[in-house]
């Protein structure tokens, strides 16, 4: 019997053995078609963004790391497990998006020497990392290295990716039965069958799907994990089940699976996902603890790096599949709060968890951490485990890369996020372009100009966040029908020309209770924190790559004086001219100004903040003016304050 066909029929026999699946039929389309990798171009400040990323540790790695430099995937000596394939899955989309030349050059050739040296029987990379530490042929890597792949294929059309994926996934499937998915990859099967998705879509086999279901049979089973979260408080030690960054990618996988099951069930479950993540680990900028694993949600426990750019990439998946808003508007929250909070400003150095409240930032041997090392706060380039700094590289790229999609059928555009940038695209066999010019997050309004080649009617639809009461649309000087928060707003028209729509989104402050009654600050998309006077210790390494702890130069110990009632009569707003990083604390575009006093009793606990004292708190203290800025400018914050009972 030739190979191929073995392969389909053994792929046929395990995707029979799962309950209620039968064979597999066919794909649900997603609600909402992400466009090909570079197809959304940055501007202005999400430009200089990921220049200030090309120009850091993503566009250097290559040239000092030994786990990328020397790495097994392109035939070094390095590890040759996760890291490569990390880093390829936000360099690639970054290259791309930038038109960065030097960077283009560096992923051409880990993904030429990738290409070329594929097996006989089809494996993709090394049989096992070159450390022996990861059992051989572990399908995890592989599943990480498809996704930058695929991206890959989007931005240069190479003809080797679609065979390539063929040859692998069909060894992949034989493997199987032998061997079922372990440890890493069945946690994470939903990875790999979004690369066995994109596979069918492009070469309608249907063993792809068949494939498909055997993964989903012998992965973990994320659908009833959060239909019942079983981790309800800080976890007491390290498990697959309570790890941060497996929930992180896990998170997605109701609605990757939904796409072949069809079942009103598994579509649920990614909203039930996000709720239960919040009411027992949710933190104040949309991301939930984890020190490694769950973690409750006290503000002061951290969350790595890695399940924030996961949990973004998720949440951008489920927009996709789902079309709902809720998923796009967690998107952007993760996106303009917690993405940016762990990097040195100028990128050369990452934390490996960041914190709500995080007064500093310094090697610490007592610490409140579960199972992480004492310089997990540090902003460095491998403190305490490096995974981080292979993974990170995504967040940016990948938001970018979904900031616009397309309705069924290239039918039209939809606006999940907004950011300056320039959108290409083909609507019904027309080429359009919009251009988005905006100081968003920062600011209130965006100005989208679409552009077409020819005359068409396509609906435009313009995501409307669930905060933006009183948002307004005007068509040129023509205002439009008041559009509903939450919603995707259509605009059917026919278009030709050029034609200037201006969106305006109003930001009005919002108070939410948080841990021990304890209050965040919100407006619009951004979360605001006390801004902490920074002082930057260099304390092992080489510039610019080095290590550095963070101290206060200020008080942080604040509770606020607040109307809940009226919070607008609580907060002074404040804004300037933008002028490099929007967030670095000494660059932040955006402030609030309140009122608070100091709490001398509330302390550093294990050099982390305590927790909040219960509000409402008293204090004989003076009152003062603080200021707030947006969290992920500020590198030491207090995010949950205290609320004084005055």
């Amino acid at each position: 019997m030739p190979p191929k066909t073995a392969t389909i029929l053994l792929a046929a026999s395990l995707a029979a053995a799962l309950p209620g699946n039968g064979p597999a039929a066919d794909l649900r389309p997603p609600a909402l078609e992400p466009l090909p990798t570079g197809a959304i171009r940055p501007r202005g400040w999400l430009k200089e963004q990921l220049r200030i990323q090309a120009a850091g540790l993503t566009g250097h790695l290559d040239e000092f790391w030994p786990d990328i430099q020397r790495s097994g995937w392109i035939g070094g000596d390095a590890e040759g497990w996760e890291r490569l394939p990390y880093w390829l899955d936000g360099a690639v989309p970054l290259a791309y998006q930038l038109g960065d030349t030097a960077l283009r050059a560096k992923v051409e050739r880990c993904m030429d020497y990738i290409l070329t040296h594929q097996q006989e029987d089809g494996w993709l990379g090394p049989e096992q990392s070159a450390t022996g530490q990861y059992k051989p042929r572990d399908p995890w890597p592989v599943f990480v290295a498809m996704k930058a792949l695929t991206q890959y294929q989007e931005a240069t059309g190479d003809p080797r990716v679609v065979p390539a994926l063929e040859r692998y996934l069909h060894t992949l499937a034989v493997q199987l039965e032998a061997r079922p998915l372990f440890e890493w990859n069945r946690m994470r099967w939903q990875d790999g069958v979004l690369s066995v998705h994109w596979l069918h879509a492009r070469t309608g086999e249907p063993w792809l799907l068949d494939l498909g279901s055997a993964m989903r049979r012998q992965g973990f089973d994320w659908m009833a994990h959060f239909a019942r979260l079983p981790f309800t408080e800080k976890a007491g030690r390290w498990e697959h089940e309570s790890h941060v960054v497996n929930n992180a990618m896990g998170v997605k996988a109701p609605g990757v699976w939904y796409r072949q099951s069809g079942e009103a069930a598994d579509r649920q479950a990614a909203s039930l996902a996000l709720a239960s993540l919040d009411r027992y680990h949710g933190q104040a900028a949309g991301h939930f603890s984890g020190d490694e694993c769950f973690a409750g949600r006290m503000p002061s426990q951290g969350t790595e790096t890695c399940a924030v750019v996961e949990y973004i990439f998720s949440a951008a998946t489920l927009a996709s599949i789902l079309g709902e808003p809720v998923f796009a508007e967690r998107l952007e929250a993760l996106a303009y709060n917690a993405l940016p909070a762990p990097f040195k400003p100028d990128m050369w150095a990452r934390q490996y968890v960041h914190q709500a409240n995080q007064p500093v930032a310094k090697i610490s041997e007592e610490r409140v951490y579960t199972t992480n090392g004492p310089d997990a706060n540090v902003f460095g380039l491998e403190t305490n485990y490096g995974c981080c700094t292979a993974n990170m590289h995504q967040g940016w790229p990948k938001f970018t890369a979904h900031l616009w999609m397309a309705l069924p059928g290239a039918g039209g555009l939809a606006a999940i996020a907004y950011a300056p940038c320039r959108v290409t695209a083909t609507v019904k066999s027309v080429p359009v372009t919009v251009e988005v010019a905006t100081e968003y997050p920062f600011g209130e309004e965006a100005a989208l100009t679409v552009a077409v080649e020819r005359p068409v009617r396509f609906p435009l639809q313009l995501r409307i966040p669930a905060w933006a009461g009183g948002a307004t649309i005007a068509i040129g000087a023509e205002a439009l029908a008041a559009p509903a928060p939450g919603t995707f707003h259509t605009v059917d028209r026919q278009w030709s020309g050029s034609t200037l729509v201006t969106l305006r989104l109003p930001m009005r402050v919002r108070l939410e209770r948080r841990y021990n009654d304890a209050i965040c600050v919100h407006r619009g998309p951004l979360v605001y924190s006390l801004r902490i006077g920074e002082e930057w210790r260099q304390v092992s390494g080489q510039t610019p790559h080095a290590n550095w702890e963070v101290h206060p130069t200020t008080p942080w110990n604040y509770a606020l004086l607040v109307d809940e009632a009226h919070p607008e009569n609580s907060f002074e707003f404040a804004a300037q001219q933008r002028a490099g990083n929007p967030f670095d604390a000494a660059g932040a575009p955006v402030r609030l100004l309140a009122r608070g006093r100091r709490l001398p009793a509330w302390a550093l606990e294990k050099n982390a903040a305590a927790a909040p004292p219960p509000s409402p708190v008293t204090s004989t203290e003076p009152l003062e003016t603080v200021t707030l800025i947006p969290y992920g400018a500020a590198k030491l914050r207090i995010t949950e304050f205290p609320v004084l009972a005055e």
